[in-house]
């Protein structure tokens, strides 16, 4: 009789246990494209410009725990290099030309390590990590900070890295028989938005 009531003591605190904790699962988002913008910023001898990628895809897993980041355990990013589209024609031969599209069709980033998620208020984390980015066939590890904001089933990463051309052994572009030169550092600008 006494082993029957403590059974039930048992099942009843084991119950509640599953009731009151807070299971974290992991979910897997892919890029909306249509609603995520990257933008790459660089300078000239002549003036500034800007290019964006008009196809983003890609892959984020992560464990939410009601409405928080918890953990990201994957994010790959793949961007198709000929959609990079400045308005102009030739600006956009000679980046092609520059980034070997012919032959390194993609450039794609992938998550190695997450190093920080420090969550200011529900829904909004400021994440640091470390990944392989690759352009025109050349990969380098790369450290990023963003912003992760969680708004029910939609994860949206924002930020910006500047980098140099040359560490991916790329020449910057040239135009009108080399009187025109790009500054080797660039901005990329994104705002990523991944959707069950």
């Amino acid at each position: 009789m006494n082993t029957l009531k403590n059974l039930k003591l048992l099942l009843g605190s084991i119950m509640m246990l599953v009731v009151t904790t807070q299971i974290s699962v992991a979910q897997t988002f892919n890029v909306n494209n249509t609603a995520s913008s990257l933008i790459i910023e660089g300078t000239s001898n002549i003036h500034d410009w800007e290019i964006e990628a008009k196809d983003q895809q890609g892959k984020l897993t992560a464990e939410l725990n009601d409405g928080q980041l918890v953990k990201l355990t994957q994010l790959d990013f793949v961007i198709k290099a000929e959609s990079l589209k400045s308005g102009k024609g030739g600006m956009d031969k000679n980046t092609y030309k520059a980034l070997n599209t012919d032959k390194h069709k993609t450039i794609t980033y992938k998550l190695t390590e997450v190093k920080s998620i420090d969550c200011t208020t529900t829904g909004n984390c400021k994440v640091t990590a470390m990944g392989n980015l690759t352009i025109a066939g050349a990969t380098k590890p790369l450290e990023i900070i963003f912003d992760a904001k969680i708004n029910g089933n939609m994860i949206v990463l924002s930020g910006s890295k500047s980098l140099k051309m040359t560490d991916f052994k790329i020449d910057p572009p040239k135009a009108m028989f080399g009187t025109i030169t790009t500054g080797d550092e660039v901005i990329i600008k994104f705002k990523t938005v991944f959707t069950k």
